[in-house]
């Protein structure tokens, strides 16, 4: 465990990983382990979503841990780790989704 920790620290995003696997203790490791914005037990990385986690529309990503610009206070210090155990959920293929994607022009 400790040398899949290693390479998910060495070659990882920071934003989304997940381990599926029966052995209890294994999730446990890789839950506490793994320094992601997101770590998963049994379910889709499909799920790391800011809309799903009630934060309303995602207008951006980051993957550094300290993301603030200019003057900042405590709360702009801190960051979320969301840890989610399932027991093998996959997203929905977003039915009932109506995007409002638009080709543009390029000028």
């Amino acid at each position: 465990m400790a040398a899949a920790i290693d390479h998910i620290h060495a070659n990882g995003s920071g934003h989304t990983e997940s381990i599926v696997t029966e052995d209890s203790a294994a999730a446990d490791a890789f839950l506490r382990g793994v320094d992601s914005a997101c770590v998963f037990h049994n379910a889709s990385t499909r799920f790391a979503d800011g809309f799903r986690f009630g934060l309303g529309a995602e207008v951006g990503i980051s993957t550094s841990r300290i993301h603030a610009r200019g003057p900042v206070g405590v709360e702009g210090l801190l960051t979320s780790k969301w840890v989610m155990r399932g027991s093998g959920q996959l997203v929905a293929k977003d039915t009932g989704v109506a995007y409002t994607h638009k080709k543009q022009r390029i000028v």
